[in-house]
């Protein structure tokens, strides 16, 4: 057995799964409109930013950044095709987490995730 080969049918088998089908599906949906789009692209970069400011700078997020993550958040989710899918996704993500607990947990790797809410 090769663990190559192995992780590439689990990578086929995730882009099969419905839940990955319905990810793509509702992401083409939300960033087919031109605007859902480009709030979703600064949303994302805002997001990851805060995030590595979290890790880099013991926990300080920059008010700005976080001001307006913020209101972009609660625009987007207004919108049904935009929060269909980033529920989607963050559901996708969840899933993502728990694959890589039951590989860790196979490896005899001990890595302390924080919950996520």
């Amino acid at each position: 057995m090769n663990i190559y080969d192995t992780a590439h049918r689990l990578a086929q088998e995730i882009r099969a799964s419905d839940e990955c089908v319905r990810l793509r599906q509702l992401r083409d949906q939300a960033m087919s409109d031109e605007t859902n789009r480009l709030l979703l692209e600064e949303y994302k970069r805002l997001q990851v930013r805060l995030q590595m400011s979290m890790v880099g700078a013991a926990g300080e997020m920059p008010g700005e950044d976080m001001q307006r993550f913020q209101q972009l958040a609660a625009l987007l989710y207004m919108n049904s095709d935009v929060q269909a899918y980033l529920m989607a996704e963050m559901q996708m993500q969840k899933t993502m987490g728990d694959v890589f607990k039951i590989l860790t947990d196979a490896a005899g790797i001990t890595i302390d995730l924080p919950e996520r809410g």
